[in-house]
């Protein structure tokens, strides 16, 4: 199997890179800190009209009809980019409108004018319940602003929530100055566009896609890691000679690979249906998540001081490594079910 990227692909990314670096720098994270939204209206639309939010909709509805490994490498250049907003829920959102008969939606969605936000059902010790046609409970919002519905999902199926029908929607402070979070109330709120698992494995495929950004992050802090121990000179040398540098920067760079070839392969064994799809995917979060947050840790601690000030991007790869780990199940919630098959063998 060649999980090499294709030159269409290649083409695809650089596309990505360049737009995100253009219109969405990182020192915009901090410019936005304020704002109901970390990304600016006209910079959502734009990346709408570049096709980020369809890649894999159909062109019936304004898409791409690309695959699932082509926005696996565009949800990595995410992660590098640290590029803010509800771009992961959006993508499925749309996808769900597809399957769940609302066509007219997933246009809205893929050309940027309805966005969605990410729900997590647990709230401290609390778990909202999920039907096929209900939701029930307090739930956290990722990305509140501006959005239309809200993605709920579990291991059963997904679907969208209207956000107009949530009650006590309520500001939080996040750690991730370039994420917004809220917590709500739904009290019987209708589930629309449910889709179950066995119909379209959407959870598994948010997933794939979680796991790429984290793979991006990942990344991202290794080469700001090997930048900074390049240049940074203390005693009249660069710190990288020094063993205790050296090997986190080549721990970084294992880490970042082993994530990345785990979470290609996962989005091509989902795609191409393989027996093991579910195992790998979820295997792509555990793998992905750890050289996340492993190596953004690790980051601040290559650049000592100025690692853990505010002006500096270090922490900002962190605490977004924090937020994407927790959608579509944490890698530490994945680990369950890959022990119980692994028991099960």
């Amino acid at each position: 199997m060649d999980l090499l990227p294709s030159a269409d692909q290649l083409e695809l990314v650089g596309a990505a890179a360049e737009f995100f670096a253009e219109q969405v720098p990182i020192s915009a994270i901090r410019e936005r800190r304020d704002d109901a939204s970390a990304i600016a209206p006209k910079v959502w639309t734009a990346g709408a009209d570049l096709g980020l939010l369809g890649l894999s909709a159909p062109e019936d509805v304004g898409g791409s009809g690309r695959g699932l490994d082509d926005e696996a490498l565009m949800f990595r250049e995410l992660g590098r980019a640290l590029v803010p907003g509800p771009f992961l829920p959006s993508v499925i959102g749309a996808r769900l409108a597809v399957l769940g008969g609302q066509p007219e939606l997933a246009r809205f969605v893929v050309e940027g004018h309805s966005l969605v936000a990410a729900a997590l059902l647990r709230v401290g010790d609390d778990t909202a319940s999920l039907t096929p046609t209900a939701l029930t409970g307090r739930i956290r919002v990722i990305d509140p602003a501006n959005a239309e519905y809200v993605l709920v999902s579990d291991d059963e199926g997904a679907g969208l929530v209207a956000v107009a029908a949530l009650t006590d929607l309520t500001p939080v402070e996040s750690s991730d100055p370039g994420s917004r979070v809220a917590t709500a109330v739904a009290d019987g709120v209708p589930v629309t566009c449910w889709v179950p698992a066995e119909r379209d494995p959407i959870g598994l495929r948010g997933t794939v896609l979680a796991a790429a950004q984290l793979v991006g992050i990942a990344e991202a802090v290794r080469d700001l890691s090997v930048a900074h121990a390049k240049t940074r000179v203390q005693f009249g040398r660069p710190i990288g000679v020094n063993q205790a540098i050296k090997h986190r920067c080549a721990d970084m760079a294992v880490a970042a690979e082993a994530a990345l070839q785990q979470t290609l392969f996962a989005a091509v064994s989902l795609e191409s249906g393989r027996a093991d799809a579910e195992f790998q995917v979820r295997a792509a979060k555990v793998v992905a998540g750890r050289a996340a947050l492993g190596s953004a840790a690790e980051t601040v601690q290559v650049h000592g001081g100025m690692g853990y000030t505010y002006e500096h991007d270090a922490h900002l790869y962190l605490k977004r490594a924090h937020v994407v780990d927790q959608l579509f199940g944490s890698r530490t919630a994945q680990l369950a079910p890959l022990l119980a098959q692994e028991a099960a063998q």
